[in-house]
């Protein structure tokens, strides 16, 4: 579904990225890993179309995408999260999630055009959203009151919403509790089983290596292993790179 080849962003003499191969096939979850300053969020910020490469190719569905804009990769099927929540805070729980519905009918002048009138089939969808987020109950509320982990998984509604085949989803799990971290583990799953394929930016351990189908680990802007869960973790090069230890590798596990 996506495939990055030699894909490269430079800042100056800074080598963000360098030379990443990867491909994310359809109806995976793959893991995207690696230290602070490894090129994570780099790699997610060109996909989704915020940079532009400074060399390489980046393709979606076999089309070339590496200059495209931001809106017209959201059309043709790629939604993200954000490390750092970006709802719609004076909207409500209902209305975050209708504005990233119409969007996927209409394009933006649908929010305008469309906020009030909606089909019979849209309410179903956004009411199936909310009840899959656990937020049925919070339809009505500003997504501003809503606590850390409901504006978590009300961002997880918003980009399904969107009908994107690819969800890129940026540290979905940072500040969450372990209780909130094991129901997130089960919704992206759930995520895929509705037909989203899925890239996972991730810090915590567990999470990545308990839900993803592959795992790539980055460090210093160079892909240094790819592999299942278990043949990443028994990697020395991301032991010594990311894990730090045997004795934390065994804690993830």
């Amino acid at each position: 579904m996506l495939e990055l080849q030699q894909l490269s962003r430079h800042f100056g003499g800074v080598k963000a990225l360098d030379q990443l191969d990867l491909t994310v096939r359809k109806g995976e979850i793959l893991g995207l890993i690696g230290p602070n300053g490894s090129g994570k969020s780099t790699t997610v910020n060109l996909i989704a179309g915020l940079y532009q490469p400074s060399a390489g190719s980046l393709r979606f569905k076999g089309q070339d995408i590496g200059t495209l804009p931001v809106h017209t990769r959201a059309e043709l099927g790629i939604a993200r999260t954000f490390q750092n929540i970006r709802l719609f805070g004076n909207l409500s729980v209902w209305q975050n999630v209708w504005a990233a519905r119409v969007v996927r009918e209409s394009g933006w002048a649908g929010v305008k055009s469309r906020w009030l009138a909606s089909g019979r089939q849209a309410r179903e969808e956004v009411r199936q959203l909310l009840a899959f987020s656990n937020l049925a109950d919070k339809a009505d509320t500003l997504a501003g009151n809503l606590s850390f982990g409901e504006q978590r998984r009300l961002e997880l509604a918003r980009a399904a919403a969107s009908g994107a085949e690819l969800l890129l989803l940026d540290e979905p799990a940072a500040g969450m509790n372990a209780e909130e971290i094991e129901e997130l583990d089960q919704r992206i799953r759930a995520l895929r089983d509705r037909g989203h394929t899925i890239l996972l930016i991730e810090h915590h351990m567990e999470l990545v290596m308990e839900v993803c189908d592959r795992v790539a680990v980055l460090n210093f802007g160079r892909k240094i292993a790819e592999g299942t869960p278990a043949e990443v973790q028994d990697n020395a090069a991301v032991r010594a790179a990311y894990l730090g230890s045997d004795d934390t590798v065994a804690q993830a596990a």
